[in-house]
C-alpha cells in the first residue's frame, strides 16, 4: 500500500497548486466537492544507475499518494484521517498573514476537526457504557479526557493517556510546513515546470534540483523512510518503506505473493552493485548476502526475493 500524505492550507495558500506540481496534475483552482487524489513521484538518482547495471529497460520511481481536501472544515479534513502525515502549505507571498500565524490557524482547524470527531464517537460510547462493561467505561473516560484536552486548544500528540487506534486523530500526525513564498518554494512556478519535459525543466533551473525534491526529502525524514530497489530484465523500481521494517514486509509491498511464498532474499547495497557492474560479480566478491524474513531493510538495499507460491 502506498504511503498517504494530506495537504492542508488556508484559502489562497497555494495548496492545490502544490498538489498539481507534486502530482503533475491539472486540477483547476476553485474546484470544490470531493478531495483531489494523485500520486507524487519521488525522484532518486540511484535508480537509473541500478537499472543500467541490471539492464532494465524501464525505471519506475517510488510514489506517495497525495490527498488534497476541498477545504479546512471538519467534514473536508475528515478525508485525511488515513494519511500518514500532513503537509501544511503556508502562504508567504501575502503580507496579510505570516507563516507562523498560518500554521497556528491550521492547527486550530485540526483541533476543531478532532474535537467534532471525538464528540461523535462519545455519543456511541456513552450508550455502550450504560451496559457497565469495563472496556466501554475505560474508553469513555479516555475520550472525555481527550475532549477536554482539545477544548483547551491542545494537540492530541501531547495527550498522554492514549486513544483507540481506529480514531485516527489528525493532531497526532506529523505536520510538515511548506512555505510557499520567497523564503521557500514557488508552487505556481514549480507547477508550470512540471508541465515541461524533464530536460527543459532542468534547463530553467540551471541544472539545479527541483524545489519539490526538498518537500519529498522532508516527508522522508518526517516519516523515517528508507528506499530499497528491485530490478530485473524488465524493470527497475524504487520503493519506500518505514525504517525498521523487515524484508518480508518489503516483499509484501512489491507483491503479496512474494510475502506469502517467501523463501529467502539476495541483498546487495546499490553502490556495491554499481561498482561491481553485475550481480554475478557482487556474489564473486562476497558482497551479496542471503537473508531470511527477519532481515531489517536498510536504505539503498537492492533486493532479489526468492519465493514460491
Amino acid at each position: 500500500m502506498s504511503l498517504e500524505v494530506g495537504l492542508v492550507g488556508l484559502p489562497g495558500s497555494g495548496k492545490t497548486t502544490l498538489f498539481n506540481a507534486l502530482t503533475r496534475g491539472h486540477v483547476q483552482l476553485g474546484e470544490h466537492g470531493k478531495p483531489h487524489v494523485g500520486m507524487a513521484p519521488v525522484a532518486d538518482e540511484r535508480l537509473p544507475q541500478v537499472a543500467a547495471v541490471i539492464g532494465s529497460p524501464k525505471a519506475t520511481v517510488a510514489s506517495i499518494r497525495l490527498v488534497d481536501p476541498a477545504g479546512t472544515g471538519a467534514a473536508q479534513l475528515g478525508a485525511l484521517r488515513e494519511a500518514d502525515a500532513l503537509l501544511a502549505v503556508l502562504d508567504a507571498f501575502s503580507t496579510d498573514r505570516s507563516p507562523e500565524d498560518s500554521i497556528a490557524d491550521l492547527e486550530l482547524e485540526l483541533v476543531v476537526a478532532d474535537r467534532d470527531h471525538i464528540e461523535r464517537r462519545l455519543e456511541k460510547v456513552r450508550r455502550d457504557a450504560k451496559s457497565g462493561a469495563p472496556e466501554h467505561k475505560a474508553e469513555l473516560a479516555r475520550l472525555e479526557a481527550a475532549l477536554e484536552h482539545l477544548e483547551a486548544g491542545k494537540l492530541l500528540r501531547d495527550f498522554a493517556a492514549g486513544l483507540p487506534a481506529e480514531l485516527e486523530p489528525l493532531t497526532t500526525k506529523p505536520l510538515i510546513p511548506v512555505v510557499n513564498g520567497p523564503a521557500g518554494i514557488d508552487a505556481a512556478y514549480e507547477a508550470e515546470l512540471a508541465e515541461l519535459p524533464e530536460e527543459d525543466a532542468a534547463a530553467f533551473r540551471n541544472g539545479g534540483p527541483s524545489a519539490l525534491e526538498e518537500v519529498t526529502h522532508d516527508l522522508r525524514g518526517a516519516l523515517d523512510l528508507v528506499t530499497f530497489f528491485t530490478a530485473n530484465e524488465n524493470e527497475a523500481r524504487s520503493w519506500l518503506l518505514r525504517r525498521g521494517r523487515t524484508v518480508l514486509e518489503a516483499a509484501g509491498q512489491v507483491h503479496t505473493d512474494m510475502a506469502r511464498g517467501f523463501i529467502r532474499c539476495e541483498v546487495v547495497h546499490w553502490q556495491d552493485l554499481v561498482e561491481a557492474g553485475s550481480r554475478a560479480e557482487t556474489a564473486r566478491r562476497g558482497l551479496q548476502r542471503l537473508e531470511g524474513r527477519g532481515y531489517v531493510v536498510e536504505d539503498g538495499d537492492v533486493l532479489n526475493v526468492r519465493f514460491n507460491v
